[in-house]
């Protein structure tokens, strides 16, 4: 197993920098420069003066020797200073970053602790009542569009009812509460990010947890298992479930990822502090450092979330072994 992590660790290597260099090609390919931003809106800037400032940022340069530059910075760990407002790119990754992860560690508990239960009764329970509800609520996780449902959310319970609040992490008043009165007031600025991050992942990890359930359910050895009288929970529980989670440790292993490719839009909607509307607004200012810091930590994410998931079968699966 030492092996094969070490050996997994060196091929991600190849593929970091493969994923970094798509990303600097795409971001250069794009339309507009980041100083178009800060010289076209001002009438009294002279040609020089926007070629002094291309110049400044180093962007006068071809793309390759721009992207070595970056990479010997990467090899620092220092990600430059944001075109935006001359920030040390890694100062504002450090404030947005455990916000983000906040939500998302609760939007993934949230999946788990819903989606493979109910992946696993609607196979138990084929063709039932409860199977037919949960069919048609996955079919609606994964046709409503999370912005929609985002600003549904917003309106019934933020506006209309005036039960939770709609933006932000936190309330304005939220330096005079008291210890308890914080954590309630940043629990329910949860509800609704948390809510809709993880409706659409819950939607397909259940329909893949029941999927692989009902092909594990007409095995032979579920069957030996309960013609040996064993009770319907350990045959379930025990027998069938493990060997069922199989497929879905795939899908895990994309789980993070693909959370934080979601944020980039419900975090905006929501004006949550956060990596994702960090992104976001990195893309819309052509702010080339942040919007590189930003790829280079999904794709690292992505690397990590793989690599867990392969290293997860050997645990689900104990004929899995590696070499």
């Amino acid at each position: 197993m030492k092996n094969y992590i070490f050996r997994r660790l060196l091929l991600t290597i190849p593929v970091f920098f493969g994923i970094t260099v798509i990303t600097f090609l795409v971001m250069h390919l794009s339309p507009g420069k980041p100083t178009d931003i800060l010289t076209d809106m001002n009438q009294k800037i002279t040609a020089e003066a926007k070629h002094r400032l291309v110049a400044l940022y180093g962007l006068d340069k071809p793309v390759y020797v721009q992207y070595g530059m970056w990479l010997k910075r990467l090899v620092k760990l220092d990600f430059g200073k944001s075109f935006k407002d001359d920030r040390p790119v890694i100062d504002k990754i450090a404030e947005r970053l455990p916000v983000t992860l906040l939500l998302n560690f609760c939007s993934i508990i949230l999946i788990f602790a819903i989606a493979i239960p109910i992946g696993v009764f609607s196979a138990v329970k084929k063709d039932t009542i409860f199977d037919k509800i949960t069919t048609v609520t996955v079919f609606l996780g994964f046709s409503i569009p999370t912005f929609w449902l985002a600003i549904l959310l917003m309106i019934l319970f933020g506006v209309q009812l005036g039960w939770l609040p709609i933006t932000g992490f936190r309330s304005i008043n939220f330096d005079e509460l008291t210890f308890i009165g914080k954590t309630f007031d940043i629990l329910k600025h949860l509800i609704l990010p948390v809510f809709v991050s993880a409706f659409t992942g819950l939607a397909g990890l259940s329909r893949y947890t029941k999927s692989s359930m009902l092909e594990v359910l007409h095995q032979d050895y579920v069957r030996t298992a309960r013609a040996k009288g064993l009770p319907e929970k350990a045959v379930i529980f025990k027998h069938a479930l493990r060997n069922a989670l199989i497929p879905v440790v795939t899908i895990v292993g994309l789980t993070v990822p693909d959370l934080i490719g979601g944020s980039f839009i419900f975090e905006t909607i929501f004006a949550w502090p956060g990596m994702g509307r960090l992104g976001y607004e990195a893309i819309m200012s052509r702010d080339y450092p942040v919007i590189m810091c930003v790829g280079t930590i999904v794709a690292v994410l992505t690397l990590i979330g793989n690599l867990l998931a392969d290293i997860a079968y050997a645990y689900v699966d104990p004929r899995i072994r590696y070499k």
